[in-house]
């Protein structure tokens, strides 16, 4: 057993875990934060993308105890300081890009590591940057038009692929 420590949506937090724990897990599990989601624990789906020290990681491939004395963000840590929607959840909800929910969070973090990295993506680039999220509800296009919202940029007719 370990223990690890790591900042957790601004709150320090410990725990005490196997060296086979995911941090997927051990956010999910110990520290009841379920919004991020496990699709496939293989790193192909996305739907557990977290933030680690301003990164996106796929939580299901990395173990708590790497993550000791990290700075972790989660879905629960997007909204805004007074609960509602950040802009980029807001984007989603306005254009649609969502349906069944699951991928979301996954969704939403690498959008908002996305845009840290690059503050006015084309449509190509956004589409691209997503290749490691999979949704099988919404191909995609008001994802990407949700996305580009975000970024301040006038949503055009995403075209099917």
């Amino acid at each position: 057993m370990t223990n690890v420590t790591m900042t957790v949506n601004g709150k320090s937090v410990s725990g005490t875990v196997k060296g086979n724990t995911l941090l997927s897990d051990f956010l999910r599990e110990d520290l009841r934060l379920t919004g991020t989601h496990v699709g496939c624990d293989t790193s192909q789906c996305g739907a557990c993308v977290v933030h680690v020290n301003g990164e996106a990681v796929k939580s299901c491939t990395m173990f708590a105890a790497e993550a000791d004395g990290a700075d972790v963000g989660t879905i629960e840590g997007q909204a805004n300081a007074d609960g509602s929607l950040n802009v980029i959840q807001q984007a989603f909800q306005d254009h649609h890009g969502l349906q069944c929910g699951f991928c979301t969070p996954g969704m939403v973090m690498s959008a908002a590591a996305l845009l840290k990295d690059n503050p006015k993506p084309s449509e190509a680039e956004i589409r691209d940057y997503l290749e490691g999220n999979i949704c099988r509800c919404t191909g995609y296009h008001n994802i990407v038009k949700a996305i580009m919202a975000a970024s301040g940029q006038d949503v055009p007719a995403v075209a099917a692929e």
